[in-house]
């Protein structure tokens, strides 16, 4: 075989294992009078020696399934594709991973956000999933459209067991934890104990667990690890950790800190911390982001200290940091009818806490769009625990299939709103307007606009 040569074979000898019994019927044209399906093969010496031919005829398949998804405009180009590549080949993201230097990113919020810092402070090529298929597809897809020895992958919460089985990564980044989509996702509490069962390991493991030692969910859950890089951010959100993950009991905050009688306390072994100065190992790393936030200046942090583990300078890795303005359209600003919007997700209480963090004080009006769908999730009653009181004296529009929810949950916090089903009717302002959004409704928003 010769690198970008063309081999053809016959589509059932493809279906049913062994592969060895797949043979190239003809080079360059396919016989005439038989259906056939063309696969890309790089050559001989390009092939990793742990990659089988199985394998690289199941990411031949994953790159022309996502191709045709993306011709066809039927999604991104990522799912289908992988999931193509592992029925062909079960061991393929395992295989694919092997001998690349790899940081898993996971937690409720701040997993693309901080998986593309990561990217950036790395430098040059880096295998990445910046679409945000974060299951086992997406990361077949990253991983076969890259050749880069090094990736960075965010990890759905409820997938980083099946990931660290595939995937046996350097680094794996905690961010947070908290109540999300419950009709598809585990109670918070029982996804903390299943991080836990998946992250222990014995002393003698290389694999480095980065950890915010604010979230009390996250310290439980990497309490057994036998490498862990604890990180003192910034994190507000304190609602899903009000009681003990050890004993159920409540949980007593004094000042930065927090503590159980039952002996469960924040780790005392802080290797990052961020409060003013970013201080990683003892070393000042300067932080001025072009995303607005404290909880981005969170997601940095954690992305220098989980750079920090694979060998990255950290100061030279902030630099690249700080120029990252966007990360999948969100922050950015968009034109539509005459508005200009800035676009900003939000899918659960805690992202919104954070983002109305980010509102300045006055009259200026928001935009609010609400779905609740299968990737939202199907019960919109969390808008109850975001603190909406916090936008009165601006006047919300409010948008989306579940803008009638929203107004209700407005109505009872003291909010002035008006509810929109049609966005045209909408005033043009001169002034940029935050759109707040969760994930549908973002999808939708980013589709319709334009870049500015």
């Amino acid at each position: 075989m010769t690198g970008g040569t063309p081999y053809w074979f016959q589509p059932a000898l493809l279906e049913t294992p062994p592969l060895s019994g797949a043979k190239v019927l003809q080079k360059d044209q396919p016989p005439p009078g038989w259906s056939f399906c063309v696969f890309w093969l790089v050559s001989v010496k390009s092939m990793r020696n742990h990659l089988s031919l199985r394998d690289h005829v199941a990411m031949g398949a994953a790159r022309l399934v996502n191709a045709t998804s993306r011709a066809l405009k039927r999604g991104s180009g990522t799912v289908a594709g992988g999931q193509v590549g592992l029925l062909i080949s079960p061991g393929l993201l395992k295989n694919l991973a092997r001998g690349r230097q790899t940081v898993l990113v996971t937690g409720t919020n701040g997993k693309t956000t901080t998986t593309a810092m990561v990217r950036a402070g790395w430098g040059g090529e880096v295998a990445t999933n910046d679409t945000g298929a974060n299951m086992l597809a997406g990361h077949v897809a990253a991983l076969v459209g890259s050749t880069s020895e090094r990736a960075v992958l965010e990890v759905d919460e409820a997938w980083l067991a099946d990931a660290l089985t595939s995937i046996q990564p350097s680094v794996v980044v905690l961010l947070n934890l908290s109540r999300d989509q419950l009709d598809r996702a585990s109670e918070v509490r029982q996804m903390a104990e299943r991080w836990r069962t998946c992250l222990a390991g014995p002393p003698g493991a290389s694999r480095v667990v980065v950890a915010n030692a604010n979230d009390p969910l996250v310290v439980y859950a990497a309490s057994d690890a036998a490498r862990v890089l604890w990180c003192d951010v910034p994190t507000d959100w304190q609602a899903d950790a009000r009681s003990c993950p050890r004993c159920t009991r409540a949980l007593v905050r004094t000042g930065e800190s927090w503590h159980c009688t039952c002996g469960f306390a924040k780790p005392t072994t802080l290797g990052v911390t961020l409060r003013g100065a970013l201080m990683i190992h003892g070393q000042e790393v300067p932080l001025e982001l072009s995303l607005p936030g404290h909880f981005n200046e969170a997601n940095a942090a954690m992305a220098l200290a989980a750079l920090s583990e694979v060998g990255v300078d950290p100061v030279a890795a902030a630099s690249r940091i700080n120029t990252v303005r966007d990360v999948a359209g969100r922050f950015t600003l968009r034109r539509w009818h005459g508005h200009t919007l800035e676009l900003l997700l939000a899918k659960n209480p805690s992202g919104f806490d954070a983002l109305i963090s980010t509102v300045q004080e006055g009259d200026k009006d928001l935009w609010i769009a609400i779905n609740a769908r299968v990737a939202d999730g199907r019960d919109p009653s969390w808008l109850y625990d975001v603190p909406f009181e916090r936008l009165r004296g601006h006047r919300v529009w409010c948008l989306g299939d579940r803008r009638l929810d929203l107004a209700t949950r407005l109505e009872y916090g003291g909010v002035d709103f008006e509810v929109v089903s049609d966005p045209d009717l909408i005033p043009v302002s001169t002034d940029t307007t935050a759109l707040l959004a969760n994930y549908t409704a973002f999808s939708e928003w980013l589709e319709r606009s334009d870049s500015c």
